[in-house]
This record gives structure tokens, C-alpha cells and sequence, in this order.
């Protein structure tokens, strides 16, 4: 199989893909309109420039699909077959990081480095980013930093941090919000009804005009 055969059949499995895993889709031309899609599709593209020396021309394909996705994957990342990126407002995704086959990704969900303050003193070439195992799924929010591996099948909820190593089929939470129960609240007298007595001595009883005009004349105010 040529490449451009070969680039064809991922990028049919790409939308393939799509149609099953989101239930919102009722065809594959209503999946030619999903971001996530057009993130990775455009993707594909670009890492061939990229791989091919044409730094410039994959960059700014990447930066066009940024912008019109919301997605952003450097020409350098290496995306295995079928990842399905659900929604795809503010992914990022670093320059060394692999994503493997059936991978789903979800909103705002970030593969990327530790920090220059620490990738500047690694060796050149070295890995920075993560390498994330078959069939995992990235739940909302959830964050992976520096060249860990996630194992096959693992999970990552919503808001989770990961920072080490995952075992395959392991299961990372964020902790939950603490619910509390609503404060009692205040009772609130509808207007027309009559104040209690309590309320009413509460209420300071109104100045007559004449009464202020003279506190006024006697400090001299006037």
C-alpha cells in the first residue's frame, strides 16, 4: 500500500470513528462538519510536512487549524489511528507526545511538558511530553505532564493531574466538590402585608420636617 493510499484509509477510519463514538451524529456527512475531526485530520497532514523537513509549512497548518478548532496539536505529535477528540476546545498536545490507536480525548485537555526551567537541562532530543497507551480515554479537563507513559486502557477523569507513570487499565479521579446543604433561608414578607409587631419596633419610627428644621437652625447649619 502507497502512503497516499495508506493516509487515505486513517483518515476514513478518522471519521469512521467519529460517527460511532459521538451520539449526536446521525451521518458521516454531518461528521465532516465536527471539530475534533478537522483538528486531526488536519493534523495527519501536517505531521507528513513536518516529517518531510518542511518545519514552516506543517506550523502553519497547525496554527490555520488552531484557529479555526480550537485544537492544538504540534506537527510533531504522533497520533495513532482512530483517536477521537470529542468537542476539542483547547486541547493541546506537545511536540514528542504519542497518542496510540483508539484513543478518545476530551475538552481542554492538556498532553504537555513539565517546564522549560526543566526541559532546557535534558539531554537534546529527549522527550518532553507524554506517551499515552491504546484505548485510553482523557476525560474533561484532565492534564498529563512530562514524558510519562500512560499504560493501554487507562482512565483519566475529568480534572485529574498525572505526572508519573500509569500502569495499563489504571484509573485516576479528581477529588470530588464538597456538597454542603443550603443555608436556611430568610423569610421574606410579601409586599402588602403588615409587619409583625418584632419588625415594626425595629423600624425607627419617620422624622417630621419641622422636627429636622430645628436640629438643623440649633447646630447652626444654617
Amino acid at each position: 500500500m502507497s502512503e497516499e493510499q495508506g493516509l487515505l484509509r486513517t483518515l476514513g477510519e478518522d471519521l469512521a470513528v467519529v460517527v460511532a463514538r459521538d451520539p449526536s451524529l446521525n451521518s458521516r456527512w454531518e461528521a465532516l462538519g465536527h471539530t475534533g475531526l478537522s483538528a486531526v485530520w488536519a493534523h495527519r497532514v501536517a505531521h507528513r510536512l513536518y516529517g518531510r523537513g518542511l518545519r514552516t509549512a506543517a506550523r502553519m497548518l497547525a496554527r490555520i487549524a488552531r484557529r479555526r478548532t480550537g485544537v492544538e496539536i504540534h506537527p510533531g505529535t504522533v497520533l495513532g489511528r482512530r483517536v477521537f477528540i470529542d468537542h476539542g476546545a483547547s486541547v493541546v498536545i506537545g511536540q514528542t507526545a504519542v497518542v496510540g490507536d483508539d484513543v478518545t480525548i476530551y475538552q481542554q485537555v492538556t498532553l504537555g511538558a513539565v517546564g522549560w526551567w526543566t526541559d532546557n537541562h535534558r539531554p537534546p532530543g529527549a522527550r518532553r511530553h507524554p506517551v499515552v497507551g491504546n484505548g485510553v480515554i482523557l476525560g474533561a479537563n484532565a492534564t498529563v505532564l512530562g514524558p510519562v507513559t500512560i499504560g493501554d486502557h487507562a482512565l483519566i477523569g475529568a480534572m485529574a493531574t498525572v505526572t508519573e507513570d500509569l500502569p495499563p487499565g489504571a484509573r485516576v479521579y479528581a477529588a470530588r466538590s464538597v456538597v454542603r446543604p443550603a443555608p436556611a433561608l430568610r423569610s421574606v414578607p410579601d409586599a402588602g402585608v403588615a409587619p409583625n409587631a418584632a419588625s415594626a419596633a425595629a423600624v425607627p419610627p419617620p422624622v417630621a420636617v419641622s422636627d429636622a428644621v430645628r436640629v438643623l437652625a440649633s447646630a447652626g447649619s444654617w
